[in-house]
Formats: C-alpha cells, sequence, structure tokens
C-alpha cells in the first residue's frame, strides 16, 4: 500500500479517481472524488454504506440528482466512496456468507490509515463498525456521522439463535425488528422488503423504485445476524467512555420502521453523541435511506454545518 502522503499526492494529480485499498484478505474498491475548492483544516470523509448496498447510493440518487458526495467534494472536502468487501466492485472471498462485521471494519480501516484522519459516515449496519473503528483506532477518525446508525451490541438484547423465536420477534420494535439469517448463503432481498423497510416514505423517489432494487446486492448472513445480536454475536465496544471525546452525529428521520426515535436517542446517549431527530428541525418524511430522498441536499447542508460547527 502507499503510504498517507504519497498516496493523497498522487491522488490531487488526477481526477476522477478510484483505487483499492483494505486488507490482504479483504480489499474493497474506492471512489474518490477531489474536493472543489479545498479549504484548510477540512477533513476528508469516508461514506461507507449499509447491508445489502454498495457506495453507489452516495454518488447519485436512483432518480438520477448528485448524491451526498459530489455535494460534499462540492463543499470543500475530499470524499471517499469505498464499497464494503464482497460488494459492488469489491471482491468477495470464499466464505462470504460469513463475512462478518469486524471484517468489513478492518478493511475500512485499512483505507483510513491510507488516506489520514477522515470523518466517518455511515449508515445503518455501518454503524456498530463505526462505534467500534473509533475505539480501536481513535487517531484515524476526526468525527463520525451516524444515519440511522445501529447501535453497539452493548445496547442490543442477546436474541436466540433460532430462526423461530426471531421471527416471532419481527415487529418487535424494541429488539430492532430483527432479520435472522442462515450462515449457509448470501442473503438476498427482494423488493417486498425493499418497499417496507427502505422505500416506504413518500420522500422516496418512487418512480426510481425498479432503479432503486437493481442496485440492492447479496449481503453476507452473518452480517444481518451481527446487527440484531443473534446469539450474543454483535459487535460491542469496551467503553463508551472511549468516544466521548470525539465528535459524534446521529441523525434519524420519523419514518424508519428499524429507528424509531427512543432507539437511535438511547444510542446517542450512550455515546455521547449529538443527535438530530429531524422533526425537531422542521424536517419531517423521511425513512431510512435518507441520502437518496427528495431533500436529500437539504440534509447533506445539515451535515455539513454541523461538522463546520465542530472544526472537522
Amino acid at each position: 500500500m502507499m503510504m498517507r502522503h504519497d498516496l493523497m499526492h498522487a491522488l490531487r494529480e488526477h481526477a476522477p479517481q478510484c483505487f483499492y485499498s483494505g486488507t490482504a484478505t479483504h480489499p474493497i474498491y474506492v471512489d474518490h472524488l477531489p474536493a472543489a475548492g479545498r479549504v484548510a483544516g477540512r477533513l476528508p470523509v469516508v461514506m461507507a454504506h449499509g447491508a445489502a448496498h454498495t457506495g453507489s447510493c452516495y454518488l447519485a440518487t436512483p432518480d438520477l440528482r448528485p448524491g451526498w458526495a459530489p455535494r460534499f467534494a462540492a463543499a470543500g472536502r475530499d470524499v471517499f466512496v469505498p464499497d464494503w468487501p464482497g460488494h459492488g466492485r469489491s471482491p468477495p472471498d470464499a466464505d462470504f456468507p460469513r463475512l462478518g462485521a469486524v471484517e468489513v471494519a478492518s478493511a475500512l480501516l485499512a483505507l483510513l490509515a491510507e488516506i489520514g484522519p477522515a470523518v466517518l459516515l455511515v449508515h445503518s449496519a455501518s454503524g456498530p463498525m463505526a462505534w467500534w473503528m473509533a475505539e480501536q483506532r481513535s487517531d484515524l477518525i476526526g468525527a463520525v456521522v451516524g444515519i440511522a446508525p445501529g447501535p453497539p451490541a452493548n445496547l442490543l438484547k442477546h436474541l436466540p439463535d433460532d430462526p423461530a423465536a426471531v421471527l416471532a420477534l419481527r415487529d418487535d420494535e424494541s429488539a430492532g425488528r430483527p432479520v435472522y439469517a442462515a450462515e449457509d448463503h448470501p442473503v438476498r432481498l427482494g423488493r417486498a422488503f425493499a418497499a417496507a423497510s427502505w422505500a416506504n416514505t413518500a420522500r422516496f423517489p418512487q418512480a426510481a423504485f425498479e432503479r432503486y432494487c437493481a442496485s440492492i446486492v447479496p449481503e453476507s448472513a452473518r452480517i444481518f445476524n451481527e446487527r440484531f445480536n443473534i446469539g450474543g454475536r454483535g459487535l460491542k465496544i469496551n467503553d463508551p467512555a472511549n468516544l466521548r471525546a470525539k465528535p459524534v452525529l446521529i441523525v434519524t428521520g420519523e419514518s424508519d420502521p428499524r429507528h424509531p426515535r427512543s432507539l437511535d436517542e438511547a444510542t446517542a446517549n450512550y455515546l455521547g453523541a449529538d443527535f438530530i431527530w429531524l422533526p425537531d428541525r422542521g424536517i419531517t418524511g423521511n425513512g431510512h435511506m435518507m441520502m437518496i430522498e427528495d431533500n436529500s441536499d437539504e440534509l447533506a447542508d445539515l451535515i455539513l454545518g454541523w461538522l463546520a460547527a465542530k472544526g472537522c
């Protein structure tokens, strides 16, 4: 791997850029969007997608508007958009159904080690990874922005490793409406799940629903089981005090079936994070995929304003 200085110099000499980073066993493809009118003191941003998605959700919306990545680059920040191992253009290993959160997080940390301290913006199942990463390598992460992020497993119920028992909890909000997955094959989520969980709001670009569905990819079964702490296998942190000196923001919309205010506010309180419940800001109707909903530009500006206020 290139050292940080050499990599950043090479990237800034050429545009657009893409490259591979990650670990030897779990390489990751990365899109780099250079800052427009780079501003001193503004940290680069790494945008990590959630389960069953790729970095494409940050590059453009399904109705073909610019995504958060070009918006943040236009605001003067280098933006790096990786695909998790085995997702998009990142090659899978032979045991993809058992790819776990630590392996994904370690690949992302390898990227951060190459580009230097950065803001880590995460979504959904990348949330537990972010909390773990910030504790493991605080020196590499200047701030964390969690978009409807999963909590550290410290806050989750220990669910039984039993498909029938987990199925009985599928509508239990306090358990996160869990999904059980047998770890002998990848999980393939269909249109019905997408419509109910990710495209369930009037703010979602419904006319582009089929294009959005084409972006959904197979997922490691272990990622789902860890996300819901099935069998107690979720990714935990050692001590939330290790994150409380770092700027952390959690943003949640009112129409996200797996992220009620109580859940994400509890995560924010546990981590000492700033919490934005969008209706408190007069912003209503957002669901889980807020980076591609019709007010995505407004939400990008909200996050950019918070980062500027924190001096990141």
